[in-house]
């Protein structure tokens, strides 16, 4: 069912709270060393490589991440400078480190069983020339009470990735339903980063009109002991690769691909051509 907002005080808190998560979010995306940041995305290999956006030179190998710093080249690891050869170790899948090299951080990650380095650059021109994100106005309509439906057993979901080739596997404690319209949908949640907490990927009608086309990420809390979770569309966000093609993020599994416009929530980045 929709949850109601019947008052005038109400409504004007719904307004002042959506406003603060996008403010929020804006603010980790435009940060110093947020997504916009970044300004190359490197695939590691056994062979040493030097790239024109970080010192030394990198490789993967079977000890993990090695990178080998040049006379007078340097890093800052979790406070410590050091120079010369220094290895990471074996990154796990969907891990980062982050490495300061000046003004700048370097992430050392592992995404879809390959090593990367995704240099983060304050003075990017992607991340000065940022503004905002276009969004619809937050309407309390798309704010819908669903259930939670677990599995009885985690299930690995593997999916498509915004780099061609690439894929992700994640675990399914379940789904999640909501109605609308009269209509009842199911969609496959993953984990969220908060314990009990959940993440969809979704498409949708709007998706690719006003929408970015390849995903958008709603976050809900942990259900409740009677699996009641609170399905808010207004806070449907656009992943990094909405801004940038140096991201590797995850797209929706087949069955989350809505028949529904989803009017709610962030809409096509002005980078990407959107408008307001």
């Amino acid at each position: 069912m929709t949850v109601q907002y019947t008052d005038r005080t109400d409504r004007t808190g719904f307004v002042r709270e959506w406003e603060q998560w996008h403010r929020e979010k804006e603010e980790v995306l435009a940060g110093p060393h947020g997504f916009l940041a970044i300004t190359g995305l490197h695939w590691l290999s056994p062979e040493p490589a030097r790239f024109d956006d970080a010192p030394g030179a990198w490789s993967g190998t079977g000890e993990g991440v090695v990178v080998e710093l040049a006379e007078g080249e340097e890093l800052t690891v979790d406070g410590t400078v050091v120079r010369g050869r220094y290895a990471f170790g074996v990154i796990a899948e969907r891990d980062s480190v982050y490495v300061a090299a000046g003004d700048a951080l370097i992430e050392v990650a592992k995404r879809g069983g390959h090593d990367i380095l995704r240099p983060r650059h304050p003075g990017n021109a992607l991340r000065a020339a940022f503004s905002h994100t276009p969004a619809y106005a937050p309407d309390p309509r798309w704010v819908l009470e669903g259930r939670f439906l677990p599995h009885p057993r985690p299930r690995p979901v593997t999916v498509g990735a915004a780099v061609e080739g690439l894929e992700h596997v994640y675990d399914s404690p379940g789904q999640v339903e909501f109605e609308l319209d009269g209509t009842t949908y199911r969609l496959t949640a993953f984990n969220g980063g908060a314990p009990g907490s959940l993440t969809v990927l979704f498409t949708d009608a709007t998706s690719g009109v006003t929408t970015y086309a390849a995903n958008r990420s709603l976050h809900l809390a942990a259900p409740d002991d009677e699996g009641r979770v609170t399905v808010d569309f207004n806070r449907a966000g656009n992943l990094p690769c909405a801004y940038t093609d140096l991201a590797t993020c995850p797209l929706p599994p087949a069955e989350n691909r809505l028949p529904v416009a989803i009017d709610a929530g962030e809409r096509i980045p002005l980078e990407r051509g959107g408008r307001d």
